[in-house]
Protein backbone atom coordinates (compact mmCIF):
# COMPACT_ATOMS: atom_id res chain seq x y z
CA UNK A 1 0.00 0.00 0.00
CA UNK A 2 1.28 3.46 -1.16
CA UNK A 3 0.76 6.48 1.74
CA UNK A 4 1.17 9.96 1.19
CA UNK A 5 2.26 12.76 3.50
CA UNK A 6 3.39 16.07 3.89
CA UNK A 7 7.34 16.28 4.51
CA UNK A 8 10.04 14.20 3.72
CA UNK A 9 11.55 11.05 4.59
CA UNK A 10 11.97 11.42 8.95
CA UNK A 11 9.33 13.93 9.37
CA UNK A 12 7.11 13.23 11.90
CA UNK A 13 3.99 11.82 9.52
CA UNK A 14 6.08 9.40 8.13
CA UNK A 15 6.69 8.09 11.75
CA UNK A 16 3.04 7.64 12.29
CA UNK A 17 2.44 6.21 9.17
CA UNK A 18 4.81 3.46 10.23
CA UNK A 19 3.25 3.24 14.25
CA UNK A 20 -0.13 2.55 12.56
CA UNK A 21 0.53 0.27 9.64
CA UNK A 22 4.14 -1.17 9.69
CA UNK A 23 7.40 -0.63 8.05
CA UNK A 24 6.57 -2.70 5.07
CA UNK A 25 4.38 -0.19 3.50
CA UNK A 26 5.75 2.54 0.66
CA UNK A 27 5.28 5.80 1.88
CA UNK A 28 5.42 8.63 -0.34
CA UNK A 29 6.62 12.28 0.40
CA UNK A 30 4.73 15.10 -0.83
CA UNK A 31 5.76 18.84 -0.54
CA UNK A 32 2.66 20.22 0.67
CA UNK A 33 -1.10 18.96 1.86
CA UNK A 34 -2.58 20.11 -1.11
CA UNK A 35 -0.23 17.90 -2.63
CA UNK A 36 -1.07 15.25 -0.25
CA UNK A 37 -4.49 15.06 -1.04
CA UNK A 38 -3.97 15.47 -4.57
CA UNK A 39 -1.77 12.18 -4.76
CA UNK A 40 -4.62 10.57 -3.18
CA UNK A 41 -7.59 11.73 -5.02
CA UNK A 42 -5.44 11.09 -8.54
CA UNK A 43 -4.85 7.27 -7.87
CA UNK A 44 -1.10 7.69 -6.88
CA UNK A 45 -1.23 6.70 -3.52
CA UNK A 46 -4.07 4.55 -1.50
CA UNK A 47 -4.37 6.87 0.87
CA UNK A 48 -2.94 10.16 2.76
CA UNK A 49 -1.87 10.87 6.62
CA UNK A 50 -2.33 14.02 7.42
CA UNK A 51 -2.07 16.22 10.81
CA UNK A 52 -5.51 17.70 12.18
CA UNK A 53 -4.82 18.82 15.50
CA UNK A 54 -1.73 19.22 17.99
CA UNK A 55 -1.96 18.75 21.97
CA UNK A 56 -0.05 22.28 22.27
CA UNK A 57 -0.04 23.96 19.15
CA UNK A 58 -3.90 23.12 18.13
CA UNK A 59 -5.36 22.51 15.03
CA UNK A 60 -4.13 22.27 11.38
CA UNK A 61 -6.35 24.49 9.70
CA UNK A 62 -5.13 24.03 6.36
CA UNK A 63 -5.88 20.38 6.61
CA UNK A 64 -9.45 21.84 8.03
CA UNK A 65 -10.31 23.60 4.87
CA UNK A 66 -8.92 20.94 2.53
CA UNK A 67 -11.16 18.27 3.77
CA UNK A 68 -14.10 20.25 2.76
CA UNK A 69 -12.81 21.31 -0.17
CA UNK A 70 -11.82 17.45 -1.58
CA UNK A 71 -14.02 14.29 -2.64
CA UNK A 72 -12.33 12.41 0.21
CA UNK A 73 -12.95 10.81 3.13
CA UNK A 74 -11.77 9.77 6.48
CA UNK A 75 -11.38 6.18 7.18
CA UNK A 76 -9.44 6.52 10.21
CA UNK A 77 -7.04 8.29 13.42
CA UNK A 78 -3.98 7.92 14.92
CA UNK A 79 -2.04 9.88 17.83
CA UNK A 80 1.25 10.01 18.15
CA UNK A 81 3.65 11.08 20.79
CA UNK A 82 6.07 14.06 19.86
CA UNK A 83 9.66 14.16 21.24
CA UNK A 84 11.62 17.37 19.23
CA UNK A 85 15.50 16.99 19.48
CA UNK A 86 17.51 20.11 17.91
CA UNK A 87 19.71 19.09 14.92
CA UNK A 88 22.95 20.78 14.03
CA UNK A 89 25.93 19.99 11.82
CA UNK A 90 29.12 18.35 13.23
CA UNK A 91 30.94 20.87 15.56
CA UNK A 92 27.57 22.53 15.94
CA UNK A 93 27.41 24.36 19.91
CA UNK A 94 24.12 25.46 21.68
CA UNK A 95 25.98 28.75 22.20
CA UNK A 96 27.02 29.03 18.43
CA UNK A 97 23.51 29.35 17.38
CA UNK A 98 22.17 31.89 15.27
CA UNK A 99 19.04 30.42 14.00
CA UNK A 100 16.91 27.36 14.44
CA UNK A 101 14.81 26.37 11.60
CA UNK A 102 11.52 23.71 11.73
CA UNK A 103 7.78 23.81 10.51
CA UNK A 104 6.02 26.32 12.41
CA UNK A 105 4.20 23.79 14.29
CA UNK A 106 7.31 22.40 15.72
CA UNK A 107 8.89 26.16 16.14
CA UNK A 108 4.93 26.67 18.33
CA UNK A 109 6.10 23.45 20.38
CA UNK A 110 9.23 24.86 21.26
CA UNK A 111 8.46 27.85 22.03
CA UNK A 112 9.58 28.18 25.70
CA UNK A 113 12.84 26.26 24.75
CA UNK A 114 13.25 28.68 21.67
CA UNK A 115 13.10 32.21 24.04
CA UNK A 116 15.81 30.47 26.43
CA UNK A 117 18.08 30.95 24.00
CA UNK A 118 19.81 33.88 23.50
CA UNK A 119 20.16 35.67 20.13
CA UNK A 120 18.76 32.94 18.44
CA UNK A 121 16.53 33.67 15.65
CA UNK A 122 13.37 31.27 14.82
CA UNK A 123 12.12 30.62 10.98
CA UNK A 124 9.68 28.57 9.57
CA UNK A 125 10.13 26.13 6.82
CA UNK A 126 7.65 23.81 4.94
CA UNK A 127 9.11 20.62 6.98
CA UNK A 128 10.75 19.52 10.29
CA UNK A 129 12.90 16.51 8.76
CA UNK A 130 13.33 19.08 5.51
CA UNK A 131 14.66 21.63 8.03
CA UNK A 132 17.34 18.67 8.77
CA UNK A 133 17.90 18.52 5.48
CA UNK A 134 18.28 21.93 4.52
CA UNK A 135 20.63 22.52 7.50
CA UNK A 136 22.58 20.20 6.12
CA UNK A 137 22.65 21.55 2.63
CA UNK A 138 23.57 24.78 3.98
CA UNK A 139 26.76 24.34 6.04
CA UNK A 140 26.66 26.78 8.60
CA UNK A 141 27.16 25.88 12.29
CA UNK A 142 24.80 28.64 13.28
CA UNK A 143 21.62 27.13 12.37
CA UNK A 144 19.89 24.74 13.57
CA UNK A 145 16.53 22.69 13.08
CA UNK A 146 13.93 21.34 15.28
CA UNK A 147 13.00 17.66 13.74
CA UNK A 148 12.82 13.86 15.34
CA UNK A 149 15.82 11.74 16.65
CA UNK A 150 14.64 9.45 12.83
CA UNK A 151 15.06 12.59 10.95
CA UNK A 152 18.96 13.24 12.46
CA UNK A 153 19.78 9.57 11.75
CA UNK A 154 18.37 9.63 8.04
CA UNK A 155 20.31 12.67 7.54
CA UNK A 156 23.33 11.82 9.55
CA UNK A 157 23.49 15.31 11.86
CA UNK A 158 24.46 15.36 15.62
CA UNK A 159 21.74 16.12 17.83
CA UNK A 160 22.56 19.19 20.48
CA UNK A 161 19.41 18.58 22.65
CA UNK A 162 16.76 16.44 22.92
CA UNK A 163 13.31 16.69 24.61
CA UNK A 164 12.97 20.32 23.85
CA UNK A 165 9.25 20.73 23.46
CA UNK A 166 6.97 22.73 26.03
CA UNK A 167 5.29 19.78 27.15
CA UNK A 168 6.35 16.52 28.35
CA UNK A 169 2.92 15.56 27.16
CA UNK A 170 2.93 16.95 23.37
CA UNK A 171 0.93 14.55 20.81
CA UNK A 172 -0.30 15.28 17.61
CA UNK A 173 -3.31 13.19 15.73
CA UNK A 174 -3.43 12.47 12.64
CA UNK A 175 -6.74 11.42 9.99
CA UNK A 176 -6.29 9.24 7.41
CA UNK A 177 -7.79 10.08 3.91
CA UNK A 178 -9.13 8.10 1.43
CA UNK A 179 -11.50 7.46 -1.68
CA UNK A 180 -13.67 4.78 -0.36
CA UNK A 181 -15.10 4.80 3.21
CA UNK A 182 -14.42 1.83 5.84
CA UNK A 183 -16.97 -0.23 7.70
CA UNK A 184 -15.99 1.81 11.44
CA UNK A 185 -16.72 -1.01 13.69
CA UNK A 186 -18.60 -0.90 17.17
CA UNK A 187 -15.63 2.01 18.62
CA UNK A 188 -15.90 4.65 16.32
CA UNK A 189 -15.33 8.12 15.88
CA UNK A 190 -17.51 10.22 13.28
CA UNK A 191 -16.45 13.36 11.67
CA UNK A 192 -18.96 16.02 9.87
CA UNK A 193 -19.04 19.49 8.89
CA UNK A 194 -22.14 22.26 8.57
CA UNK A 195 -23.36 25.73 8.54
CA UNK A 196 -26.11 26.99 9.81
CA UNK A 197 -27.99 30.51 9.55
CA UNK A 198 -26.87 33.47 11.13
CA UNK A 199 -29.11 34.02 13.31
CA UNK A 200 -30.18 33.48 17.50
CA UNK A 201 -29.89 30.06 19.03
CA UNK A 202 -28.84 28.40 15.77
CA UNK A 203 -25.77 26.83 17.25
CA UNK A 204 -27.64 26.00 20.32
CA UNK A 205 -30.26 24.24 18.55
CA UNK A 206 -27.87 22.27 16.19
CA UNK A 207 -25.43 20.97 19.83
CA UNK A 208 -28.99 19.79 21.22
CA UNK A 209 -29.10 17.43 18.82
CA UNK A 210 -26.10 15.46 20.60
CA UNK A 211 -27.21 16.36 24.02
CA UNK A 212 -30.48 15.08 24.34
CA UNK A 213 -29.21 12.12 22.79
CA UNK A 214 -26.18 11.86 25.41
CA UNK A 215 -24.19 11.56 22.48
CA UNK A 216 -20.36 12.66 23.08
CA UNK A 217 -18.54 15.11 21.21
CA UNK A 218 -14.67 14.88 21.34
CA UNK A 219 -13.82 18.09 19.33
CA UNK A 220 -15.08 21.17 18.34
CA UNK A 221 -13.70 23.34 15.27
CA UNK A 222 -14.94 26.38 13.44
CA UNK A 223 -13.67 28.16 10.23
CA UNK A 224 -14.88 31.03 8.37
CA UNK A 225 -17.18 30.44 5.33
CA UNK A 226 -15.05 32.29 2.59
CA UNK A 227 -18.63 33.57 0.51
CA UNK A 228 -20.01 35.13 3.85
CA UNK A 229 -17.99 37.47 6.42
CA UNK A 230 -18.76 36.30 9.78
CA UNK A 231 -19.97 33.15 9.24
CA UNK A 232 -19.22 29.50 9.68
CA UNK A 233 -18.73 25.85 9.00
CA UNK A 234 -18.54 23.87 12.22
CA UNK A 235 -16.55 20.62 11.81
CA UNK A 236 -17.53 18.05 14.83
CA UNK A 237 -15.99 14.66 15.91
CA UNK A 238 -18.33 12.79 17.60
CA UNK A 239 -17.78 9.30 19.30
CA UNK A 240 -20.14 6.49 17.40
CA UNK A 241 -20.55 5.71 14.00
CA UNK A 242 -23.18 6.26 11.11
CA UNK A 243 -24.88 2.84 11.53
CA UNK A 244 -25.94 3.44 15.38
CA UNK A 245 -29.65 4.13 14.67
CA UNK A 246 -29.17 7.09 17.16
CA UNK A 247 -26.65 8.90 15.49
CA UNK A 248 -28.53 8.51 12.12
CA UNK A 249 -31.33 10.18 14.15
CA UNK A 250 -29.27 12.79 15.80
CA UNK A 251 -27.60 13.69 12.07
CA UNK A 252 -31.10 13.81 10.61
CA UNK A 253 -32.11 16.35 12.71
CA UNK A 254 -29.10 18.22 11.83
CA UNK A 255 -29.72 18.34 8.20
CA UNK A 256 -33.30 20.01 9.14
CA UNK A 257 -31.24 22.88 10.69
CA UNK A 258 -28.43 23.08 8.45
CA UNK A 259 -27.65 25.19 5.65
CA UNK A 260 -25.16 22.88 4.20
CA UNK A 261 -24.17 19.08 5.59
CA UNK A 262 -21.85 16.70 4.77
CA UNK A 263 -20.20 13.43 6.79
CA UNK A 264 -16.52 13.72 6.55
CA UNK A 265 -15.99 10.27 8.13
CA UNK A 266 -17.08 7.98 9.88
CA UNK A 267 -14.16 5.11 11.30
CA UNK A 268 -12.30 3.62 13.99
CA UNK A 269 -11.57 5.02 17.24
CA UNK A 270 -7.77 5.38 18.42
CA UNK A 271 -7.82 5.30 22.23
CA UNK A 272 -5.48 7.81 23.49
CA UNK A 273 -2.38 6.19 25.11
CA UNK A 274 -0.60 7.74 27.67
CA UNK A 275 3.80 8.00 27.66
Amino acid sequence: MKIAFQGEHGAYSEAAIFEHYSETHQTVPCETFDAVFSSVIKGITDCGFIPVENSMAGSIHRNYDLLLQNPLVVVGEHYTRVRHCLIGLPGATITGLRKVISHPQALAQCEQYLLSLKNVQSEPVYDTAGSVKMVRDLGDPAIAAIASRQAAEIYEMPILAEHIEDNAENSTRFQIIACQPVLPGEDAKTSIVFALKNQPGALFRAMSVFALRDIDLTKIESRPLASKSWEYFFYIDLAGSTEEQNIKNALSNLEEYATFFRVLGSYPRQRILNG
